[in-house]
């Protein structure tokens, strides 16, 4: 595997992008952080495919497709308060009595 910076990988992408294409695998490191690898896209792998995956997916009752056009209103409704902040509040309090 090759390993890369993030710099050289921006200056010579078009290069990288051939290396993978050939077969090769690339790491990109930042900071000598490891932040990602470059690995070919394996025969068969691509959009058509997802929607066949999808379809063998639904057929077996793993998952159930949302209907299309716009998302329920209901979704974007703020949910419950957040409880925790008077169990914090009631806390801090009761520690401020005590002493």
């Amino acid at each position: 595997m090759k390993v890369v910076k993030v710099a050289e990988a921006k200056n010579n992408l078009s290069r990288i992008l051939a290396f993978v294409r050939r077969g090769g695998r690339v790491r990109i490191l930042d900071r000598d952080t490891p932040v990602a690898d470059l690995v070919p896209v394996q025969a068969g792998e691509g959009p058509d495919d997802d929607d066949r995956i999808l379809a063998s997916l639904e057929k077996d009752g793993v998952l159930r497709r949302g209907e299309p056009g716009p998302l329920p209103r209901e979704i974007f409704r703020p949910g419950p308060p957040d409880r925790r902040a008077s169990v914090r509040k009631a806390l801090i309090d009761e520690r401020r009595g005590s002493r």
